[in-house]
């Protein structure tokens, strides 16, 4: 019986490979996975071509950046209109500080996943950036005391 998964066991342990260190070469990659170098670039070539890879990135240490305090902003809006969600995601997609954006279905609107230097840093954000975002009505601040897991690996 044919299977209705586009991608096979070797793409997936590909994806888990490169996903956990993206500076595999295809030749380490191919030796993980038992292709030849050739095949494993053409693997990685389509898998990108389909979507699955969408980018490669460094991971870096927010402390040693002077962003290490992570806080969590719940963000109620005055009204839920089509115009307002598209001017407040694009003042959140202005705002460096802002390193995820996700409007949610709940008590909210939106959750923001922000990073800054200290306490005093979030407060001047929260009151001259977050506060300036159009339609917000209210926020809810949560403070990160202990990142228990942050790596972002989706199972594959």
């Amino acid at each position: 019986m044919p299977s209705d998964d586009p991608i096979d066991r070797l793409d997936r342990r590909i994806l888990d490979l490169l996903q956990r260190d993206g500076r595999l070469s295809h030749v380490e990659l191919a030796e993980r996975i038992g292709l030849s170098p050739t095949a494993a670039s053409e693997r990685v070539k389509r898998l990108t071509r389909d979507g699955y890879l969408t980018g490669y990135r460094a991971t870096l240490d927010p402390q040693r950046l002077g962003r290490g305090l992570l806080v969590f902003v719940e963000v109620l809006l005055d009204r839920t209109t089509p115009d307002v969600f598209d001017l407040f995601a694009t003042a959140a997609q202005k705002a460096p500080e802002v390193l995820e954006c996700h409007m949610v279905a709940g008590g909210f609107d939106y959750l923001l996943k922000t990073r800054v230097a200290d306490m005093a840093a979030y407060r001047g954000f929260l009151g001259e950036v977050v506060a300036q975002f159009p339609g917000v009505r209210e926020t809810r601040t949560y403070v990160v005391m202990e990142e228990v897991k942050s790596d972002g690996f989706l199972p594959i």
